[in-house]
């Protein structure tokens, strides 16, 4: 008897690729841009993963709104030149044993693959295109169409378009607004060490996984223990 399907949502940065390079070259290249002090480094990573509006709200608290939209457009426009000269394989490389991972779970016909991301959509779709990794997630959330993580919305969005109970799906994810946003929308999460956040913030996680290898046992007992 086969099971029901089951739904595995990931977080893009610092989960599936390495983007901390252009991440921080970008934003240096914003502040700087704009005469501003440049964050420290750790700053920058610690926001991975929210909306840039928020994120740069986070990093320049005492700039007016108005500062933060030119912050934005300025980091927006740094990644993309960065991305173009590059290409997003070598700027945002897969961590080791994601390719694997996500190729085993797509064969599985009992299970959907999702993106829950900080990244817009634009910028979405050059990762996955530089990856060959399009055609690989049936619903892909971005911050375009979402309020910033730890809101729950974008994973309400994925159950409602896969029509997955939430007691059969998880989120995957290195920081802890992923974990906050899975506990909020009521599905399972399963943490990673080898992201930008520290393994003491995801105290939300269900369970912290230190290599890819290591995902499938944690999907088996999760999925299993809550459906």
């Amino acid at each position: 008897m086969s099971r029901p399907l089951r739904l595995v949502i990931f977080d893009v940065d610092g989960t599936l690729v390495d983007s901390q390079s252009d991440i921080i070259a970008a934003m240096t290249h914003a502040f700087d841009g704009m005469g501003e002090p440049v964050p420290a480094s750790t700053d920058i990573l610690n926001i991975v993963g929210l909306s840039l509006d928020v994120a740069m709200g986070r990093l320049a608290p005492d700039l007016p709104v108005d500062a933060h939209v030119r912050l934005v457009e300025g980091y927006k426009n740094a990644y993309m030149a960065l991305r173009i000269t590059t290409g997003a394989a070598q700027s945002s490389p897969l961590y080791p044993g994601a390719q694997a991972a996500l190729e085993a779970l797509h064969a599985d016909p009992e299970t959907l693959l999702g993106v829950a991301t900080g990244k817009s959509r634009r910028g979405l779709d050059k990762l996955l295109e530089g990856h060959n990794l399009t055609g690989m997630f049936i619903t892909q959330q971005v911050a375009d169409f979402h309020p910033s993580k730890p809101h729950p919305a974008m994973i309400a969005a994925a159950l409602a378009e896969t029509g997955v109970d939430s007691r059969a799906a998880v989120m995957i994810g290195d920081t802890s607004y992923d974990m906050e946003m899975a506990k909020s929308a009521g599905v399972a999460a399963i943490g990673v060490s080898w992201g930008y956040h520290p393994t003491s913030a995801l105290g939300a996680a269900d369970v912290v996984i230190d290599r890819f290898a290591d995902l499938p046992d944690a999907l088996e007992t999760l999925l299993e223990t809550t459906t």
